[in-house]
């Protein structure tokens, strides 16, 4: 009996410091942008070029640090959940980016781009209802324990949302605005 509890309290003990380990790497993740602040409006060149939007549609620069060792590949999300759609709206959808980058975009490097809610596979800028209060952006980074996210190539942004929370080591967020 002894031993059957010593076994158990050794495996309680080794998963707790495993969830520590995954916390303190959690907490060293980092996301941001070198040109904006977290909370600050986007620039013209980040918004959408159509709708109605007369923007560059190019992303903002991204840098990230403090990736857990473990991590086999990293994901980008950009969703506003303002979009007056009652389920929002995914603007970028990226996976498969090489845990070996710090920042995007990154010369020559090389990921995959789920279809968007615009329908395309790229950056898809924001371009929210005239009038509305500035929506914001929530850029989400992934660190996750797989090489490549297996997704079929017609993917909805629900169903690699749905495959990302599977395999989430650690993730970081920062958040920009945009009303027009």
């Amino acid at each position: 009996m002894a031993t059957i509890r010593t076994a158990a309290i050794v495996a309680f003990c080794a998963a707790l410091a495993a969830g520590h380990a995954r916390a303190a790497d959690a907490d060293k993740f980092r996301l941001w942008s070198p040109a904006f602040a977290d909370g600050a409006m986007l620039p013209i060149s980040a918004v959408y070029a159509g709708f109605g939007c007369k923007g560059g549609n190019t992303p903002p620069p991204l840098h990230w640090s403090g990736v857990p060792t473990q991590a086999k590949s990293l994901a980008l999300t950009v969703y506003d959940p303002d979009a007056p759609t009652g389920s929002g709206w995914w603007h970028w959808v990226a996976t498969d980016i090489p845990v070996t980058i710090d920042h995007l975009p990154a010369a020559g490097a090389v990921f995959t781009q789920h279809r968007n809610d615009y329908s395309t596979r790229s950056y898809g800028g924001p371009c929210p209802p005239v009038g509305d209060k500035p929506h914001h952006y929530v850029f989400t980074l992934y660190a996750l324990d797989v090489a490549a996210l297996e997704a079929p190539a017609d993917a909805s942004a629900a169903l690699i949302g749905f495959l990302l929370h599977g395999h989430t080591l650690a993730k970081t967020e920062t958040t920009f605005v945009y009303g027009r």
